[in-house]
């Protein structure tokens, strides 16, 4: 199963739709709740950066028996220097965005520690892909 969602960059009060769609898709499939709790917040936070750094972008989630694969696709500033943004506490959000309690510099380290495969590729000027992917198992071996 593909479930494709448009991510808008210009409303944050419709961040997080995505995330919470495929949260519940999960649920109904039985998926674990620990598997389900952690593409919940990788994804969270992947669309968070994307609504906030990225302008928005397209989410795509390809569920399988054993396990999810998350792709967020922007065409924003991009990541200057990856090294730098995996470090917990750095941020480049602009200063509204931190008096809204968002950009404190988790989102990369988060994704990081949620998932079990994080794949970063961007480009400067061009935008960013960000690939995670978790994995678990559906009761009975049951298609995802």
């Amino acid at each position: 199963m593909k479930l494709r969602y448009q991510v808008s960059g210009d409303d944050l009060s419709l961040a997080g739709k995505a995330s919470s769609e495929v949260k519940r898709a999960l649920g109904r499939l039985g998926v674990d709740p620990g598997a389900i709790k952690r593409t919940a917040v990788s994804m969270y936070e992947a669309e968070m950066n994307m609504v906030i750094h990225g302008g928005g972008g397209v989410a795509v989630a390809e569920f399988s028996p054993e396990r999810i694969v998350i792709t967020m696709e922007d065409s924003g500033p991009g990541i200057a220097d990856l090294d730098l943004a995996m470090q917990e506490g750095y941020s480049t959000a602009p200063e509204w965005i931190r008096e809204m309690g968002f950009g404190a510099g988790m989102g990369l380290p988060n994704m990081k520690r949620n998932s079990d495969e994080l794949r970063i590729e961007s480009e400067v000027g061009k935008g960013t892909t960000v690939t995670i992917v978790i994995i678990f198992s559906v009761p009975g071996g049951g298609q995802a």
